[in-house]
């Protein structure tokens, strides 16, 4: 999904992150608590998430409140990801980011060369975050009609109302 956060120069920043979780209420994503995006939300806890169907012609786009994750959630995510992304969650860092393909290739074989296989628990960096909607936006395209899209907008005490809005 596109996440998308006021960046700490005033202009909207986004960038693709994985949608770790919906547990009904909150949609949960994680990245290192170095990031950017981290600092974006520790400033402005608000964000908008994008999720595109591009052959169903559907879009979805929530908007709402970002708050940090448990540290038993944020485990739990960790431990659901695939070996490279756990590797990637230690591995990846600025430095790392900064230097030729080779030596990132270097330093990624030396890290599992030290670690077979190991199960990985997460690295002290690892930061979990879950966004409550406040709104979301339904869209619709269609070849031969208008789009439309639809605007669920939550209320103080949790009442959602709906609006038709033009494509």
């Amino acid at each position: 999904m596109t996440l998308s956060t006021l960046g700490l120069d005033g202009y909207p920043a986004a960038r693709t992150v994985l949608l770790s979780c919906f547990d009904g209420e909150r949609l949960h994503f994680h990245t290192d608590s170095r990031s950017r995006k981290a600092a974006e939300l520790a400033a402005l806890p608000r964000a908008a998430v994008t999720l595109v169907w591009p052959e169903a012609a559907r879009q979805l786009v929530v908007v709402g409140d970002v708050a940090p994750v448990t540290d038993a959630e944020a485990r739990t995510a960790y431990a659901a990801r695939t070996r490279y992304l756990q590797v990637l969650a230690w591995v990846n860092d600025h430095e790392a980011a900064a230097d030729t393909p080779a030596r990132r290739r270097e330093l990624w074989a030396a890290f599992e060369h030290e670690r077979p296989g190991a199960d990985l628990g997460p690295p002290s960096t690892w930061a979990g975050f879950a966004l409550t909607p406040v709104r979301m936006l339904f869209w619709r395209g269609a070849t031969d009609a208008a789009s439309n899209r639809l605007a669920y907008e939550r209320h103080p005490g949790g009442r959602w109302s709906q609006e038709s809005w033009p494509g």
